[in-house]
């Protein structure tokens, strides 16, 4: 028998995720998985974040090494070998470890719209790689296999969405005969339960599993495999990125054909809302703004920031019009139907908008066409741009996300920190960090956006409308909005403390 740790000790713990920005990203994860082992490290904790050598890696701008130790790992009825590589996350003594196999990782291209996940079509359209389950089952048995050549035992293996679900199958179903791998917990944090890993079942052999785990108990799933359902049965504890989207992905419609499963194992499903990195994301010392700012000069800043965002989109340079901002994958997760669905109405009104991002081939279309037919009124920039996104942030009056569901959100949180007002939709994350204005809410000082609750492109109209007459006509209760979103705290630092809770629970209970 294992007995728990004590109370009071350091952890160890190993974060394995398929991104962590800034070696890769392609949304909210490598947000998370980047800032996350930090604000854990400063908590005293003994952390290692795991992840792919994908050419975005090689091409982040930091410093990584080859280390001499060559990793063994099963796919199918054959092995695959890969080199271990170290850096650090940026201004951190955090060690990170890539898993070198450049058949399956480096194939990322954003020129030719690649990423680590999907490539495009010759008709525009991404397609998954056909070879994910292999990528990831060698990805996830190499982390394990990697424990005793690192010799880094974690107390916890953190894992994070299906990529590297297969961790704690693979922990329980087939590495528990040995003590070191049997005293360890893990832990599955869900990012976005639309994306779950299913494949044929006729790929299992490729994961190194038996037939005895595609049992509707474990990973079948409508006759698949299904690898974050299997990450949800075998997984120590489960944890979402916000309390409410706990709760919603519980839910036939927040479940995506899980949320049976979510019920069952309720007992160890929690919500940790997600964080925001304010070493990158301050508007006081920001780089890529051309002033900073803060709560105690937000008017002077911002103003300057938004004129220089209408001279970057081309734009009229004009205070008084209020400025719409969007950074998004141009999805429907995003609601980008909503804002295509009240665009013309939308359009009648005195207001200037911009959008950065990319995304399904539709909807890039009509921004495109929108912007090409109100000129002086639409700036869209499809492509992803970092500078791009923080002056967006910074220089627009309003930040729009009227998403169809939002585990977390961070582009929110980044919005309210630089006093940006965010228009969101009542739901998930969104739901959990942005207080609607009402006469109450105000009164109480706790107001800092707009949200509406129907998914309806309507009722965004009517809460931009909402915004557009709150910024024209009540200066003060804009500013007052302001305060209250800027003195919001939605560092790390708070979800670290909520994580190591978590952590020190899965350990109370002896193996």
């Amino acid at each position: 028998m294992e007995w728990p740790v004590e109370a009071d000790r350091p952890l160890k713990i190993l974060l394995a995720a398929a991104e962590a920005a800034p070696f890769a990203k392609t949304g909210g994860l490598g947000d998370v998985c980047g800032a996350l082992p930090q604000a854990l490290a400063r908590r005293g904790h003994d952390v290692a974040v795991m992840m792919p050598l994908f050419r975005s890696c090689r091409q982040a701008g930091q410093p990584i090494e080859p280390l001499d130790v060559c990793v063994e790992a099963r796919v199918a009825h054959h092995s695959e070998y890969g080199r271990l590589w170290r850096g650090r996350m940026p201004g951190s003594n955090v060690p990170i470890y890539f898993l070198e196999h450049n058949v399956y990782y480096d194939r990322d291209d954003a020129r030719a719209g690649h990423t680590i996940y999907q490539y495009k079509g010759g008709d525009g359209q991404m397609r998954d790689y056909e070879d994910n389950l292999a990528r990831f089952s060698f990805f996830c048995r190499a982390v394990l296999n990697s424990c005793p050549l690192l010799n880094f035992w974690p107390d916890v293996v953190h894992v994070n969405d299906w990529h590297a679900s297969l961790i704690p199958v693979m922990l329980r179903a087939q590495y528990a005969g040995d003590p070191r791998f049997r005293r360890m917990k893990s832990l599955l944090t869900i990012h976005n339960m639309a994306y779950q890993g299913r494949f044929p079942k006729e790929q299992l052999g490729v994961t190194g599993l038996g037939w005895e785990l595609f049992k509707f108990e474990y990973l079948e799933f409508h006759d698949m495999i299904n690898l974050l359902k299997g990450g949800i049965v075998f997984a120590d504890a489960v944890n979402a990125v916000s309390l409410r989207y706990a709760h919603e992905i519980a839910t036939y419609e927040g479940g995506y054909g899980l949320d049976s499963v979510i019920r069952d194992h309720g007992y160890k499903v929690t919500g940790i809302m997600n964080g925001v990195d304010y070493a990158v994301w301050n508007p006081a010392t920001d780089g890529y703004l051309p002033a900073t700012y803060d709560v105690g000069n937000v008017h002077w800043g911002k103003a300057i920031c938004k004129e220089h965002l209408q001279r970057l989109s081309g734009l009229p340079t004009r205070p008084d019009v209020p400025v719409l901002g969007i950074v998004s994958r141009l999805v429907k997760q995003k609601g980008i139907e909503l804002i295509q669905g009240c665009a013309w109405d939308l359009m009648n009104h005195d207001v200037q908008l911009v959008v950065v991002g990319t995304g399904e081939p539709a909807y890039e279309g009509f921004l495109r066409y929108l912007a090409n037919t109100f000129p002086h009124k639409v700036a869209v920039a499809l492509e992803f741009n970092e500078r791009l996104a923080h002056q967006v942030v910074a220089g627009a009056d309003m930040y729009l996300m009227p998403s169809l569901y939002e585990p977390s959100g961070l582009n929110q949180l980044y919005s309210l920190k630089y006093g940006t007002i965010p228009i969101v939709r009542h739901v998930g994350g969104l739901a959990d960090s942005v207080t609607d204005l009402t006469e109450g809410s105000l009164r109480h000082g706790i107001a800092t956006g707009f949200s509406f609750s129907d998914y309806h492109p309507m009722a965004l109209l009517w809460a931009i409308r909402r915004a557009i007459g709150c910024f024209r006509h009540t200066p003060q209760v804009w500013e007052q909005l302001q305060r209250n979103a800027m003195l919001q705290d939605w560092s790390w630092d708070h979800g670290a403390a909520n994580y190591e809770t978590l952590y020190r629970k899965m350990l109370e209970v002896p193996a």
